[in-house]
């Protein structure tokens, strides 16, 4: 399934509501707690924000930098199913966050702050996201640092597929696991 325009900005946001929900049930201790050596949830949070910061950016390029810089897509786009398998199998082979997107430490008195900050970049991912047509998010290319050259489409699912990605990891760290 390809997903289109409503589809995408739906994940986006569901996927943005669902992690700062589990956010706001964190107590400074959980907020803050780093377990041999993964990253905090305040951190998890901060690297969601810088991600869709740079992804944002990109939208608000001009068509034809986007061309020059990264190309055309010669292939169609790809599901977000097939998306998630690339990525669980890069980061299986030991990929990691680029330096950009890693994220300093985080105090929970931050929280509040960085709650709004993450809400607010999505929705604004989300209105640039409609002011592009279709056909757009399947010919331009943005550089992904684990999954290569993929389309505006592929980088707008990576966006909720990345944070769903935290949202389970972050329920597996509170859970111990």
């Amino acid at each position: 399934m390809i997903a289109d325009r409503p589809y995408i900005a739906n994940k986006i946001i569901e996927s943005v509501q669902t992690f700062n929900q589990l956010i706001q049930e964190l107590d400074a201790d959980q907020f803050e707690k780093s377990v041999e050596g993964k990253w905090s949830a305040g951190q998890d949070l901060a690297h969601l924000i810088k991600t869709l910061k740079i992804i944002g950016l990109a939208f608000i390029l001009p068509k034809v930098l986007l061309k020059l810089l990264y190309g055309e897509a010669n292939r169609p786009s790809r599901s977000p199913e097939e998306l998630y398998e690339k990525y669980k199998g890069n980061l299986a082979k030991g990929g990691k966050a680029p330096a950009a997107f890693i994220p300093k430490k985080v105090r929970f008195a931050k929280a509040d702050e960085l709650l709004q900050q993450h809400e607010y970049y999505g929705k604004l991912l989300i209105k640039r996201l409609n002011k592009i047509s279709e056909k757009d998010l399947d010919t331009y290319l943005l550089p992904h640092p684990l999954i290569g050259r993929i389309t505006l489409r592929e980088m707008l699912c990576f966006t909720f597929i990345h944070t769903n990605h935290h949202y389970r990891a972050l329920e597996n760290k509170l859970q111990g696991h």
